[in-house]
């Protein structure tokens, strides 16, 4: 008889050659447990999933409560479903004036290719801009507006209209122009490995949009629900995006994303042709539920206000010669080696000692540090301690 292990690489999709090949039986909190009990601590969240750790009661009794009611009914935006009604409600209450229209996804991906579409369709323009070394997934809309050629190139024909500018280069803005239907970016890039752009950047990026009527469109797919030390990255910088993006931890562990705009923007959607976004399993509504209680979960346990305290001992306990710098913005940071090998090297120490994180798509010498932000000083100090004696190990 093969082993769970063998009919994961003989049944199951593989997307690298070398998946990690953890197996966890459950978890909780910031852990993750294998067969044998063993505790391994998540220090990356899932990639940006599990903001208030894993199986949070009140998130587990959410979704049992409304399990019990209905699962799904109906394509989304046709009949009214509680879950969808009340969570679109408390994510408005939370935002600017202006967003106050939700479009439930599936993901962070589906979200970004509504988004595209209602900026196009908002503005009757074509041409998109987006950003070198972006990243807002790997569907073909997506995939089209993903700043590194490398990942792209197997892939062509993909969108056209679509040029890309350098991230937080305010030279680059004269680009924007009255063809422009939207910039994407992510208000702070992940994937690249966490690039925190000016102040002034986003508001000159914001200002040149409002005079070119384009859409800013902000994915908010990683930074989003206090990973920054605020509810919503964009918080940091005075500004409000046209096309609010979110996923990952929308959903509380559960798959979900949204596209938030204004009513009137959004309206684009339904007419000339109606039904201008569909999606049958959207807002799905033990998802939403699951959303909802995640998201009253972090905001009543003020999570949010010790991010910035987590992140500034993380950055003091971490510090060797090997370590060229760490970049980000709460808990969300990057730790930068000298290369891909040595960071190799040093998160596969990790592993094995019971701390999980990996690199960066765009920038593979750089180590993910993401933990759940409800994660503890006695635990960052832990997981602190086992990462430098695998830099040591590894040097």
């Amino acid at each position: 008889m093969l082993s769970l292990r063998q009919l994961f690489l003989a049944n199951n999709a593989q997307t690298t050659d070398f998946p990690l090949m953890l197996e966890f039986e459950r978890a909780e909190g910031v852990y993750m447990y294998d067969t044998e009990g063993k505790p391994n601590l998540d220090l990356i969240s899932g990639i940006g999933v599990s903001n208030i750790g894993h199986s949070h009661t009140q998130v587990i009794d959410a979704i049992k409560q409304q399990l019990d009611k209905y699962m799904h009914l109906m394509v989304y935006g046709e009949y009214v479903q509680t879950p969808q009604v009340r969570f679109a409600e408390k994510l408005t209450s939370l935002l600017p004036s202006q967003l106050q229209s939700v479009y439930f996804t599936n993901s962070g991906a589906e979200a970004i290719e509504g988004a595209m579409k209602l900026a196009k369709r908002y503005t009757g323009r074509q041409h998109m801009i987006a950003c070198h070394n972006s990243y807002h997934g790997s569907t073909q809309g997506a995939l089209s507006i993903m700043g590194n050629e490398e990942f792209k190139q197997a892939y062509r024909p993909l969108l056209p209209g679509v040029s890309f500018i350098r991230f937080n280069n305010i030279s680059d803005l004269s680009c924007i122009n009255e063809d422009t239907a939207c910039v994407v970016l992510e208000t702070i890039q992940g994937e690249a490995g966490i690039r925190v752009p000016d102040t002034d950047y986003m508001q000159a990026l914001r200002r040149r949009c409002t005079e070119t009527g384009t859409m800013l469109i902000l994915d908010e797919n990683q930074t989003a629900f206090g990973r920054t030390g605020k509810l919503f990255a964009f918080e940091h910088f005075g500004i409000v995006p046209d096309i609010l993006v979110l996923g990952k931890a929308l959903g509380g562990g559960m798959p979900l994303g949204a596209f938030i705009a204004s009513t009137e923007v959004m309206g684009a959607l339904k007419s000339n042709p109606i039904l201008g976004h569909i999606t049958t399993f959207g807002g799905h509504p033990v998802c939403c539920a699951s959303g909802l209680a995640s998201l009253e979960v972090l905001l009543s346990n003020n999570y949010i206000d010790s991010v910035a305290a987590k992140e500034a001992l993380i950055k003091q306990l971490l510090v060797h010669p090997a370590i060229k710098g760490i970049r980000g913005k709460g808990l969300m940071l990057a730790v930068e080696f000298e290369s891909f090998e040595l960071n190799k090297r040093i998160i596969d120490h990790c592993i094995a000692q019971g701390v999980v994180t990996d690199w960066f798509l765009h920038c593979s010498n750089a180590m993910r540090v993401a933990p759940p932000l409800v994660i503890t000083e006695e635990q960052i100090k832990h997981a602190c301690e086992v990462i430098l004696k695998a830099v040591n190990q590894s040097v």
